[in-house]
């Protein structure tokens, strides 16, 4: 009996240390949000600036994956009405066509001790018909207070963006400390190898290092996180890796009325199904946990207690992160089948049957990891096993939250859109960034840019188009940027 009762007793003690371990760190899991005195704006002029974005929208940069078959004068086109647009960047700024139609923009700073800066924005946009789009999709119109058309988001916005706070602040005589550099490729969106890639490899051959590297990536939105009502800017702050696998298997043809026991689509259904039936494991890292430690303070309870209590509750968390594809994909290297081919005709048995796999690696992982776990899980050898082509990189290292350098993005967010709360994420597509992390120990991928979870699918969808007001912060944004990089 007296043991029992000393059994019961080191058992209350130790639930009452945990109740009381789980309070004190709740309550001291403090905000991590910057606090700014004021909102900061400069005098632009929104409405000409607008116009300006609208009139790029019109050059139908689209790039396609067969660059024989792309439009390069558009693109010549955008650049003569950029120098039209922005003379005095075009005048005192160093500049350099690389590849053709990759652009890289140079001001020198008047303190060469100091490490530069990388802005980057692509030339180049997704195709698009006039079909569902309320206003045509290269019109370029303003109306109803947004500037509409492809790339208006997915990212002449940036890039105009960029070049309106760079001639702004020209005309104002600013001679900033450290040297700016702008880069802009022209096929982001068909992989970026000869845009910027071509024009990492000529920065690289100069030695170039910077003090961080901003790119576009992720964006202000509103409802897309569970507990927090208001808009949340999400700096991405590693990105997934990226590898496409094809599957392929080959057998005898004939005729379809006396087929094998497995023709090649059969076998190559069977080896797809053993990936998704085996999905890769739910993981925290560091890059998709960052979001919590900043979001969580600001939740209500019970998720801020669970959130400051990680080591307690990871798995409840894990469990809930993978209720939703668009979650779990933060926190798994996921697995999609895309493409499937055969036979020619529905009564011909295929010789050769293929299918495509693309794989977004999350951090921890590795291509080598990935294709040894593939082979395992398939464990056919009728099933040939191979990189679908040269576009395929590791998961980018993780850049720093600790650092000056995030300081000064997280800072200039909360200046100029002060109702933002900032968090750093994980970004799930991969970017232009990916030619240029060796040139920079941060690379944070974000855009200024705010967009309603109830608006996201214009990414690449129809009726893109972004407010008058955003842009203006845009413009802003990057101005406020530029000056607090240089203080």
């Amino acid at each position: 009996m007296q043991l029992l009762v000393i059994i019961i007793s080191v058992l209350l003690i130790a639930i009452l240390a945990l109740v009381a371990i789980v309070i004190v760190r709740t309550v001291t899991f403090k905000s991590k949000q910057i606090t700014v005195k004021e909102k900061i704006s400069y005098p632009i002029q929104a409405d000409e600036a607008a116009r300006r974005l609208a009139e790029a929208v019109r050059f139908k940069t689209v790039s396609n994956p067969d660059r024989s078959v792309m439009d390069y004068s558009a693109f010549r086109s955008l650049h003569e009405f950029l120098e039209k647009s922005y003379p005095l960047v075009h005048s005192k700024l160093e500049k350099k066509v690389i590849n053709g139609s990759g652009l890289l923009f140079t001001w020198n700073g008047s303190d060469t001790g100091k490490k530069p800066v990388l802005l980057m924005a692509h030339q180049d946009v997704v195709p698009a018909s006039n079909e569902h789009w309320k206003y045509p999709p290269f019109s370029g119109a303003i109306e109803e207070g947004y500037i509409w058309g492809r790339g208006t988001m997915d990212d002449k916005g940036s890039l105009l963006a960029i070049l309106e706070a760079l001639e702004f602040l020209l005309k104002a005589g600013y001679q900033p400390s450290r040297s700016i550099y702008l880069a802009s490729g022209f096929d982001e969106e068909v992989g970026g190898h000869e845009g910027a890639g071509k024009i990492a490899e000529y920065l690289k051959g100069q030695g170039a290092q910077f003090e961080y590297i901003l790119d576009e990536g992720m964006l202000i939105t509103k409802g897309t996180t569970p507990g927090i009502a208001g808009w949340t800017a999400l700096v991405g702050i590693a990105e997934k890796g990226f590898l496409s696998l094809e599957l392929s298997t080959e057998q005898k043809g004939g005729h379809a009325a006396a087929p094998p026991p497995q023709t090649t689509v059969g076998i190559l259904a069977a080896a797809i199904v053993k990936l998704q039936d085996n999905p890769f494991p739910i993981r925290m890292t560091e890059a998709a946990s960052g979001l919590f430690k900043y979001l969580g303070p600001e939740m209500g309870m019970p998720m801020k207690m669970f959130f400051a209590n990680m080591w307690l509750f990871g798995s409840l968390i894990k469990k809930r992160m993978s209720g939703t594809a668009q979650t779990a994909a933060s926190f798994r290297t996921t697995t999609a089948p895309t493409m499937f081919s055969g036979s020619p005709q529905d009564n011909v048995l295929p010789m050769r049957a293929t299918a495509v796999i693309n794989f977004r690696i999350l951090q921890g992982d590795t291509i080598q990891i990935l294709t040894d776990r593939v082979t395992r899980l398939i464990a056919d050898p009728r099933v040939k096993i191979a990189p679908l082509n040269n576009d395929f990189f590791e998961p980018s290292r993780v850049a720093s939250t600790d650092s000056h350098s995030f300081d000064i993005v997280n800072r200039t967010i909360r200046e100029v859109m002060g109702d933002a709360l900032v968090t750093p994420t994980l970004v799930q597509g991969k970017t232009d960034t990916v030619y240029y992390i060796d040139m920079a120990e941060c690379c944070y991928r974000f855009l200024p840019q705010r967009l309603p979870a109830m608006e996201i699918s214009s990414l690449h969808g129809f009726n893109e188009r972004i407010s008058v007001n955003n842009y203006a912060e845009m413009i802003n944004f990057y101005i406020r940027l530029l000056h607090n990089s240089c203080d």
